[in-house]
């Protein structure tokens, strides 16, 4: 696969010095077996994905479940770095482990096979807080490094939009926003936002990259179904009347049609009786974006920016300003880390045998 030109520049200068020095580290060999580990997890009692002495971290809780496993101390190395709170559906780690005998202390077995290393590591984790899991484990050459070999990672951010305090369900797993949000403004922003730019306005203090050029691959907002949602056998009747009537009128196909005008409008602005004990549900919008390499808090600086825009509080030609300013002073403040999800991490993986 031939790497975008464009991409290329998304390294800095050290990273590319530690990737040429991973390739060039020698087979460890003596029975070490390199595995890339998928993991998700809920950020919300977590400092942060790195390991950080006297604080509960998503890497320690890996290496703690992974020391219990294999009966040694081990080192975890992540694609990609949260902060306290970020949530990941799938982040992606390399770890190198060697099978020693507990029964002849010193004798080398042969790698166990990546499902007994996911339900092993699993069952310690879910001993402890049960906020992470593993759910994907496979063997890779030595020299396969989960930072460095990544191809593009994409995030998800989750904004529920609607006067009524939050449910239980969804606490510091979403950024609520009490104010309606314009979607079609949001979707224009994020049109000046795609691509390859000087990022320097989304880049929080602090951002150890060398430059701030990025091309950001995808940036767009969705409408989708609040959740947790679990509408009866009337309410599914009824929506799927509205939405035959709404693509009949409009002469479009279903897909093509704004979430709101087919469920639930009515749920958000008052004009149904709900019933007593029934909630009403909030619009829930997803900003997804998809990059090589972000900039430290880059995602969370583009969706407070969104976010205004979608209020009101600024305009597109705002937007252009702020992104021109190159100063990270003139960005809007930046969207809290409970709606942040890494969502992916994509690899060009070598072939199982």
């Amino acid at each position: 696969m031939t790497a975008n030109p464009k991409h290329l520049l998304d390294i800095s200068a050290d990273e590319e010095e530690q990737q040429q020095r991973v390739s060039m580290s020698p087979n460890p060999g003596n029975g070490i077996q390199r595995y890339l580990v998928a993991i998700e997890y809920i950020g919300t009692r977590f400092s942060g994905s790195q390991q950080q002495p006297n604080f509960r971290t998503v890497v320690g809780a890996l290496e703690e479940a992974f020391r219990k496993f294999i009966g040694q101390p081990v080192s975890i190395c992540c694609s990609s770095r949260t902060d306290a709170g970020v949530h990941a559906v799938s982040n992606v780690c390399h770890i190198d482990v060697q099978r020693i005998s507990k029964r002849k202390p010193g004798e080398v077995l042969p790698p166990h096979e990546p499902n007994v290393v996911r339900r092993a590591v699993n069952h310690f984790l879910q001993r402890n807080e049960g906020d992470i899991m593993v759910i994907d484990v496979r063997c890779v050459p030595a020299d396969f490094h989960a930072r460095f070999k990544a191809q593009e990672r994409t995030y998800f951010y989750r904004l529920l939009s609607g006067p009524e305090p939050l449910s239980i369900f969804e606490k510091d797993r979403a950024w609520h926003v009490p104010e309606e949000l314009d979607i079609l403004s949001m979707q224009e922003a994020c049109k000046v936002l795609v691509g390859h730019h000087d990022f320097s306005s989304f880049r929080a203090a602090g951002c150890q990259a060398k430059s701030p050029i990025r091309t950001l691959d995808e940036l767009n907002v969705t409408e989708v179904v609040s959740t947790p949602y679990f509408p009866s056998i009337i309410e599914r009747r009824q929506e799927n009347l509205t939405k035959a009537d709404v693509c009949a009128s409009s002469n479009k196909p279903e897909n093509d049609m704004p979430l709101r005008s087919v469920e639930g409008a009515s749920d958000y602005n008052g004009g149904t009786v709900l019933g007593f004990g029934v909630r009403r549900r909030h619009r829930c919008f997803v900003i997804t974006a998809r990059a090589r390499s972000f900039l430290y808090h880059q995602v969370r600086l583009l969706v407070g920016v969104l976010k205004a825009v979608g209020t009101g509080g600024l305009a597109i030609s705002d937007v252009e300003r702020i992104l021109n300013a190159k100063t990270v002073t003139a960005a809007s403040p930046m969207a809290p880390a409970c709606g942040l999800y890494l969502g992916r991490v994509k690899y060009d993986l070598p072939r199982e045998e």
